[in-house]
């Protein structure tokens, strides 16, 4: 049984390693150690690395679609032009990453963490947003147009010109931090709202910091 457990270990422990453009896909990975690899343009298209590690790797340009990605650490590492397409993201933490290019597609990020990652040019489509985290992270003209957040935190995000059309609120949160100041307040007024839906706590919340919700259905 120890053999059999250490064998299981070494499976998975791929740190430090120079794996670029390594085929993965498919596999089950359970809590695989991947920190410090330079992983760029592997494919772990359905594969199943539940609980795993990639802190401060090289996964640009990675392809991660149909993957499960629940409990894993992606942060503090290189995401750039990375494909979620249809992942499992329960609890995945991407934390300081950079996500420069990087798609998500068709995706429910639940419990997920983005905190204080620059996400202006990361692309998000189709998702579902429930309980996700975007504190300090910033959102500058992003389009999160017609997609759906529940429960999700925009704490002290950078949101200027970030654009809601369409989109489903239900209990968000864009706490200021501990005041509000005009700044925020400008910041606020820039968010386009235009035919989104929420509920009436998320509605006034908003309304209490003037944002402009002209065209805004309440739940």
């Amino acid at each position: 049984m120890k053999n059999a457990k250490t064998e299981r270990n070494v499976l998975t422990n791929f740190n430090a390693s120079n794996l670029a453009e390594s085929d993965f896909a498919g596999v089950t990975a359970h809590k695989g150690q991947f920190k410090g690899s330079a992983l760029r343009g592997s494919d772990f298209s359905g594969a199943d690395l539940t609980g795993s590690s990639f802190k401060s790797s090289d996964v640009r340009g990675a392809n991660f679609d149909g993957a499960n990605l629940t409990d894993c650490v992606l942060s503090t590492l290189d995401l750039a032009n990375a494909s979620f397409r249809k992942t499992i993201l329960v609890r995945t933490n991407f934390s300081k990453s950079v996500l420069d290019g990087a798609r998500f597609t068709g995706v429910r990020l639940t419990d997920a963490t983005l905190a204080m990652t620059d996400l202006r040019k990361t692309a998000f489509e189709a998702c579902v947003f429930d309980g996700a985290d975007f504190k300090h992270a910033d959102l500058s003209g992003q389009r999160f147009d017609g997609q759906t957040f529940i429960g999700a935190k925009f704490d002290n995000a950078a949101l200027t010109g970030t654009s809601f059309k369409g989109a489903t609120l239900n209990n968000v949160s864009f706490k200021p931090g501990f005041a509000l100041t005009n700044k925020y307040y400008r910041m606020i007024k820039t968010i386009r709202f235009d035919g989104a839906t929420m509920d009436k706590l998320t509605y006034a919340l908003l309304k209490g910091m003037g944002a402009e919700l002209t065209n805004v259905t309440i739940l």
